[in-house]
């Protein structure tokens, strides 16, 4: 049978899209045309924004208060463990006087946690942000309920009763799992259920803290993986109403309190950078030690619900030799940055600190590592600062600078979360001079890190899973690329009203545009009646008396000129097809070309470009401008 006549199938091929008048559509099929499925408009915020973040709120008021009685919990339990008396009097445990019997203490303690995540829940396991961030990832941010009653619980006994852990990463984990049972309990999406998560995690932070602007930072580095107004709008709500809720219990006071710095000299700033890099140095051997000693317990012949006694045997023994090191050590911190804590003492002290931390993290125990990670390099900055003005006193070094450049470097080298770390070193302690040597020293840390170690201290148990956890944040290349950019190809159209076995006649030939998988579909005037693939015109039926507009299974899903690659592939997953027609939003009675999944990867391709390609930039050759719509 013979090809169909070029009346019947337009192949347009050779023609540039700008040269090609398009397929035309006749007045009447405006009615038509208003069925069309097209791309969902996409909008930065709406009436949900508004509503999620209202949520948000009264979530942050619920996280602030569960901090302040997490802090009582703790001090409850410090003062029944170590000191024999129900009161919820704040008590630093290193002032026991129990000698030798102290040791005992932090094994009860671990008895009870490893008792309750064999009984209760194993996911009160460890500092809690990886766990947040996995469920995050993996499973639509739904936290089990009882994480938000057992997590606090198991981590005030933890370091209630010496446990050197910080309150913090449970509060994150605690809060987190409010918002998450919040969005169960509600109907949300996935996404909205997320922002509620990360509002519940941050407005944990905020309200130990005092530091809102690093709460949200923190949750946009470590939980949402993106920075977009529907999540960020209630985070940032979240924080500045838990932060409210810490002024009205604790007052206004910068949680680490230390003396006015001065503005850093030129050669100063060159040690501070130096010092990050070390600090980076470090950020990875602690990561690997903590990793390596949970290697360590996972090898021992006894059930892991032990695990956390024999890391809590360290922690009394070592809570023996230096009482300092027990609990959650906040004094400790600000003792370091305002430099009232300083030489081989704090190295000592710091030593030993490292010691129980790292042994008691991996054994598996409840309990934060941001303190413990700010205690560390706090005390190596101070000790590098103080060793550099003995040195090299012509520098200008400040060791306060030093200790809180250290502090929030090892943080950044550890987490990877660069920008989080100097704004919380900043809202900790209202010294603006400090940011530049921050900003340098973190910047210098996180560069050491990344080239050193693959994973960072929150991402290292999931990418042992087999999990692929998201390093960067990146502009959409799909929402960047416009479909008239790539998908105004040739097209190939069939008429309504062609005998299907005319056309699978014609698709047996070599002619051109044969072998295309999907052909639009058009009536008599031209006007688009859907599409039809390869599949659907050979799949074995009857082509008697069968025409084309018999063929189309559906109205057609359509795509502008003007959208974006992402919507596009947005509406392909919705529609489930792999190809849709393009036509225009001035002359939408025009089919100008189709779109394929191809085309969509093709989007990826100036991304691509502008990563590899090496070339001079001056006098080179200018890349091409955009079309203009």
């Amino acid at each position: 049978m013979k090809k169909p006549d070029a009346e019947r199938i337009e192949e347009g091929l050779g023609e540039r899209p700008e040269e090609r008048s398009g397929l035309p559509v006749a007045p009447s099929m405006g009615p038509a045309l208003a069925s069309l499925r097209t791309p969902t408009a996409s909008v930065a915020v709406d009436s949900r924004t508004v509503f999620i973040s209202v949520l948000a709120v009264g979530l942050a008021v619920a996280a602030g208060l569960v901090a302040q009685g997490l802090g009582t919990l703790i001090h409850f339990v410090t003062n029944l463990a170590f000191f024999g008396r129900l009161s919820v009097q704040p008590v630093s445990p290193g002032d026991n006087t129990l000698g030798g019997w102290v040791v005992l203490v932090p094994v009860a303690g671990a008895v009870i946690v490893g008792l309750m995540a064999r009984y209760g829940s194993r996911a009160i396991r460890g500092h809690g942000i990886p766990e947040a961030m996995e469920q995050v990832l993996f499973n639509q941010s739904r936290i089990p309920p009882r994480m938000t009653l057992l997590k606090p619980l198991s981590s005030a006994i933890a370091i209630g009763t010496g446990g050197p852990f910080g309150a913090e990463g449970p509060i994150i984990a605690t809060g987190g799992a409010l918002g998450s049972l919040l969005g169960q309990g509600l109907h949300v999406t996935a996404d909205e259920r997320k922002a509620l998560l990360a509002a519940g995690a941050a407005a944990g932070m905020a309200a130990t803290f005092g530091a809102p602007v690093s709460a949200v930072l923190l949750a946009v580095e470590l939980l949402l993986f993106e920075f977009k107004p529907r999540s960020v709008i209630p985070v940032a709500l979240a924080t500045a109403t838990a932060t409210g809720v810490r002024i009205a219990f604790v007052g206004g006071a910068p949680a680490f309190a230390i003396p006015d710095l001065t503005t850093p000299s030129g050669t100063a700033l060159v040690f501070y950078g130096v010092l990050g890099l070390v600090i980076g140095a470090a950020s990875v051997v602690c990561t690997r030690a903590v990793y390596w000693l949970e290697d360590a317990f996972e090898k021992l012949p006894l059930h892991w619900m032990w695990w956390p006694a024999l890391g809590g045997i360290v922690v009394g023994v070592v809570g023996w030799l230096s009482p300092r090191t027990l609990g959650v050590g906040y004094t400790n911190i600000e003792d370091i940055l305002s430099g009232r804590f300083v030489g081989t003492a704090m190295l000592v002290f710091c030593a030993l600190k490292f010691i129980s931390w790292s042994v008691a993290l991996g054994s598996g125990t409840s309990g934060g590592t941001l303190a413990p990670l700010f205690t560390l390099g706090g005390g190596l900055g101070s000790g590098l600062g103080l060793l550099a003005t003995q040195l090299f006193p012509g520098l200008g070094v400040d060791v306060r600078v030093a200790a809180l450049v250290g502090m929030a470097a090892l943080f950044a080298g550890a987490s990877r979360a660069l920008l989080a770390s100097v704004v919380f070193a900043f809202e900790t302690t209202r010294q603006p001079m400090g940011l530049l040597p921050l900003l340098t020293g973190c910047a210098a840390s996180y560069l050491v890190s990344a080239l050193l170690m693959r994973h960072s201290i929150m991402t290292e148990k999931l990418a042992r899973r087999g999990v692929r956890i998201p390093t960067e944040l990146g502009a959409d290349a799909l929402g960047q690329a416009l479909v008239r950019d790539h998908g105004l190809k040739p097209v190939v159209t069939l008429q309504a009203d062609m005998l299907l076995e005319e056309v699978r006649a014609w698709l047996t030939t070599d002619a051109a545009g044969s072998r295309h998988q999907g052909f639009p579909v058009v009536s008599r005037e031209g006007a688009l009646v859907g599409v039809v693939t390869r599949r659907d015109l050979l799949d074995g039926q009857d082509s008697a008396g069968r025409r084309m507009k018999d063929v189309v299974k559906r109205p057609p899903a359509v795509v502008f000129d003007d959208n974006s690659l992402r919507e596009a592939a947005d509406l392909m997953m919705d529609e489930g097809v792999g190809r849709l027609p393009v036509v225009s939003r001035v002359r939408p009675e025009h089919v100008v070309g189709i779109l394929t999944r191809s085309d969509l990867l093709g989007g990826h391709r100036q991304r691509l470009t502008n990563a590899r390609t090496r070339e001079r930039g001056i006098g080179g050759a200018r890349p091409a401008s955009p079309r203009p719509a």
